[in-house]
């Protein structure tokens, strides 16, 4: 997989406020319209990096031809967590942006979050940018309600361009989810993404659980930063993990727990937070485990 990797660096060496990470695969229309919003609606200086995912929609053709972004191309679909992992040398700022392919940046996204990092004096945080979604996802409570369309081709963008800055969200608890921030040393002290959750899913309560395993407890997330998200257009494609499962086994602490519990994810901010993760007994874990392999052996069975 390695040896596959193409890393090409067209970015002159300068001072950057953000390095913007976006994994791509296969979404060509999509990346043009975040691409375009970054361009007109951000006010500070960027890096973007592309990561492209096998590219055979025209995506790697395009990206190979683009000298204003950094690019990793892999041939294959190697998910988000080796794909974040994999621009770590092209990185040329002090904050790490994860984007997804599918979101659309809104006037002064980037300008809320450089004014909250200079407000906090620390580089123990992770902040969110609040998506404005079509559709409620699950029990998510962080996002905004509100359908200007699902797909590139029913995109009202005059329409949210109008009305987004009526759109109210008070910053909230519990960023994991990107566009998230966080500062490059804090990135490379954990080690980055977890592999283990490849291709992706539970990765990114994962990574806030490592950023609080090394002290961090500013999660927050900022109603005055937002992206319009088209939700999930790569995530039903793939063959998914079990992050939750993962997440069980490598932390004792069922992913929910962790999020609503100790992250508090969705409920108004009110400073770092500072309740400890709360241990799942053992044997709450050792059910859950025996739960997972029995719905796997029945998967299996049915097969």
């Amino acid at each position: 997989m390695i040896d596959n990797l193409k890393k090409i660096n067209n970015t002159a060496d300068g001072v950057f406020d953000f390095t913007i990470l976006i994994p791509t695969w296969n979404q060509l229309e999509h990346l043009h319209l975040l691409l375009e919003s970054l361009r007109e609606n951000s006010k500070l200086k960027h890096q973007i990096i592309l990561i492209v995912n096998e590219g055979s929609d025209g995506t790697r053709k395009w990206a190979l031809n683009q000298a204003d972004y950094d690019v990793v191309i892999s041939p294959e679909n190697i998910g988000v967590c080796l794909g974040l992992n994999s621009a770590r040398s092209l990185v040329k700022s002090k904050y790490l942006v994860y984007m997804n392919d599918d979101m659309f940046v809104l006037p002064g996204w980037d300008v809320a979050i450089q004014d909250c990092i200079h407000g906090l004096g620390t580089k123990a945080f992770m902040i969110s940018g609040t998506m404005i979604e079509p559709k409620r996802a699950g029990g998510a409570n962080h996002s905004v309600v509100s359908d200007f369309g699902s797909s590139v081709k029913d995109f009202r963008r005059l329409e949210l361009m109008e009305s987004h800055a009526n759109i109210r969200r008070s910053d909230w608890q519990g960023s994991t989810w990107p566009p998230n921030v966080m500062h490059i040393d804090v990135w490379d002290l954990v080690g980055g993404m977890s592999i283990e959750f490849s291709p992706g899913l539970g990765s990114d309560p994962d990574l806030s659980r490592k950023l609080y395993a090394i002290g961090v407890r500013e999660f927050i997330g900022l109603g005055s930063s937002q992206v319009y998200h088209f939700m999930s257009k790569s995530t039903h494609r793939i063959i998914p993990n079990d992050g939750r499962r993962s997440f069980l086994l490598k932390w004792e602490q069922h992913l929910d727990d962790f999020v609503s519990s100790t992250l508090k994810r969705g409920m108004p901010y009110d400073g770092p937070i500072e309740r400890k993760p709360s241990i799942s007994p053992r044997w709450k874990v050792t059910l859950r485990i025996v739960k997972y392999l029995i719905k796997n052996l029945f998967s299996l069975t049915r097969k």
